[in-house]
């Protein structure tokens, strides 16, 4: 997908409202993505797709590249919103434009493009999760830069809706032991990633926490989720960009 080229112009599409958390330490989910995808030269724009903000239709041309959050509401839903977002992404493929879709993002883009989301058959699904790479689909553009394609990757997931079925003609190259479609390409422009390759571990527990605080989680399989992210690591080199843990307290504010 070759985001991170200097002098292009990306959006994030942010179909979640900030927490009070990722608002004290990162500024923001905008700097959240910004630390993962963005590169220095680069312009990213902001639009809350949650809160009906889009980008004039006159103007997604001048973008080389799009982000679709994850959210926590249904892909699969009727708002008015999700609705004038799949309209979006639509017109986004047909115009060739290149589009990384997480989480929510990956589940909207296939429900878009003609494929079929809904819950998970298996349940929630919340922690460090290793993803089975489907080599054969090599090479994997948006794996280039990581030399040859590994077997495997680790990933943060928490999600309770999955992708059933792709779109007519999308390819998958990432399963799990949970989860049937980790990863979906359409072309050399469409990527949908069902984890976060954004988040770090703390953002992941302070969600569980809050899941908890609202009855969604029971407390014995938050401490699970808490034991399992003490035990192991996510992979920081996705995407062909080797992304650190971001440093807390670093602000950036949007571009206006």
């Amino acid at each position: 997908m070759e985001f991170g080229r200097s002098g292009k112009r990306y959006a994030l599409l942010l179909a979640a409202k900030d927490s009070e958390y990722v608002k004290k330490v990162y500024g923001g989910y905008f700097n959240v993505f910004l630390a993962a995808f963005g590169e220095e030269g680069e312009r990213w724009d902001l639009y809350r797709v949650i809160d009906g903000e889009f980008p004039d239709m006159n103007e997604v041309q001048n973008y080389d590249g799009f982000v679709v959050s994850g959210s926590p509401s249904d892909a699969y839903g009727n708002d008015y919103w999700i609705l004038k977002l799949c309209f979006l992404l639509q017109t986004l493929d047909a115009m060739g434009k290149k589009v990384l879709g997480i989480c929510f993002g990956h589940q909207v883009l296939c429900r878009a493009l003609g494929g079929k989301v809904g819950k998970s058959y298996t349940g929630w699904d919340v922690g460090i999760r290793k993803l089975s790479i489907m080599k054969e689909v090599a090479p994997c553009f948006f794996l280039d830069d990581l030399g040859e394609t590994p077997a495997s990757l680790s990933i943060i997931e928490i999600h309770q809706d999955e992708v059933y079925e792709v779109p007519l003609g999308a390819e998958v190259i990432a399963f799990s032991d949970k989860t049937g479609v980790e990863m979906f390409t359409i072309g050399d422009h469409i990527l949908g990633i069902q984890g976060h390759p954004e988040y770090s571990k703390d953002i992941l527990q302070n969600l569980v926490d809050r899941l908890v605080n609202m009855d969604t989680f029971e407390r014995d399989f938050a401490d699970k989720v808490k034991f399992g992210l003490n035990t192991a690591e996510p992979d920081r080199k996705v995407l062909g960009k080797d992304m650190p843990e971001l440093s807390q307290g670093t602000i950036v504010s949007p571009p206006v």
